[in-house]
């Protein structure tokens, strides 16, 4: 069936498109009792606004652009639901893209939400962004930015983020208090930020604790499915091998523990294990893995409502833009499970 048009309820009852339209807005120029007529036999017919027409109009499309390395990671799937949450009690839609850690992706992914006239871009980077300058340049285009998780110090926009720095030192902090001296730390690209504030946090909680930092026990690991077993195998094979391993990224807890397991490393006997994820099963495994674990929603909830407010703050142009810090940082919480029990 063919959408109905406000021609079409015009047609019907005898009355102007103008005149409908206004009905339809709840103008005051209309009489109650045509606004009545109107409002009656749209919702009798079932009638739609059509979008791109009131897009158009209004010039603005009440969708948000949502891009991230990839949709199946569970950090994004949360922050996700967080974002749709809030979009949802605004009033907007959201279309979310990935990029699968590729630079290439990222820009057409970012032309493509701009061509399909998005009021705003929430971006977490790829693994591949060193170079921002087509994020610079959509900017220029006055479509405002918020960056979440991974975020760009180039970029003068709101940033909203876990804090990396403090969930780090904790995780180290804990592996340290609990016996541990020889701390494996791997991670995602050392360019990164979300990799320096974690490295910064380990480094920190050493010193604190008076331990070395160790350049052989730090590793770093791209995106391919078998980059990261051969690392934990040359870390065991150390002639000081680690007594744990503080796994910074979401996706490389599991694989750690999965080539301990096949080097029939014992946890916790021999090493202790703890990672920087946001799986839901940590508690399920075998044995159950401790993590720190980022505000994922809360991230997604924070930073689509910044988003609208730069939104709606660029259709009044004279109102004056809110001070925030930035980028804004929200705490993790460390859970500590089966698999940092003190060595034995």
């Amino acid at each position: 069936m063919e959408a109905v048009t406000i021609k079409d309820i015009a047609r019907a009852l005898n009355l102007s498109t103008s005149t409908v339209s206004r009905a339809l807005r709840d103008s005051y120029e209309i009489s109650p009792e045509t606004k009545r007529l109107v409002m009656d036999y749209a919702e009798r017919i079932n009638y739609q606004p059509n979008p791109i027409a009131l897009s158009l109009k209004e010039n603005r499309s009440r969708v948000l652009g949502v891009i991230v390395p990839q949709i199946a990671n569970n950090f994004f799937s949360q922050a996700i639901n967080g974002i749709e949450a809030v979009a949802y009690e605004r009033g907007y839609h959201v279309i979310i893209m990935q990029t699968h850690e590729s630079l290439e992706r990222e820009i057409l992914t970012v032309q493509q939400a701009v061509a399909r006239r998005v009021d705003g871009l929430l971006i977490s980077i790829s693994s591949q962004t060193t170079n921002v300058a087509h994020l610079q340049a959509i900017q220029q285009r006055n479509v405002p930015i918020v960056m979440f998780d991974r975020v760009s110090a180039e970029m003068d926009t709101p940033k909203i983020v876990a804090d990396n720095f403090g969930g780090s030192f904790a995780a180290t902090e804990h592996l340290i208090q609990t016996g541990r001296r020889r701390i494996a730390f791997v991670a995602i690209p050392p360019f990164m930020a979300i990799t320096q504030d974690r490295l910064a946090g380990y480094q920190a909680a050493l010193s604190q604790y008076g331990l070395p930092y160790d350049e052989d026990l730090v590793r770093f690991v791209g995106f391919g499915e078998h980059e990261l077993a051969p690392i934990i195998d040359q870390l065991l094979d150390l002639p000081h091998p680690p007594d744990a391993f503080f796994m910074a990224f979401d996706r490389l807890a599991l694989g750690c523990m999965t080539a301990l397991r096949n080097r029939n490393v014992a946890i916790p006997e021999q090493v202790s294990l703890i990672g920087f994820t946001n799986i839901s099963v940590a508690d399920l495994l075998d044995p159950p893995m401790s993590t720190v674990v980022q505000p994922a929603q809360e991230i997604g909830h924070t930073a689509a409502e910044r988003l609208i407010e730069l939104i709606e703050l660029k259709q009044k142009p004279s109102a004056p833009l809110p001070t925030r810090p930035n980028p804004v940082s929200i705490p993790n919480q460390l859970f500590i499970r089966e698999s940092t029990r003190r060595g034995v």
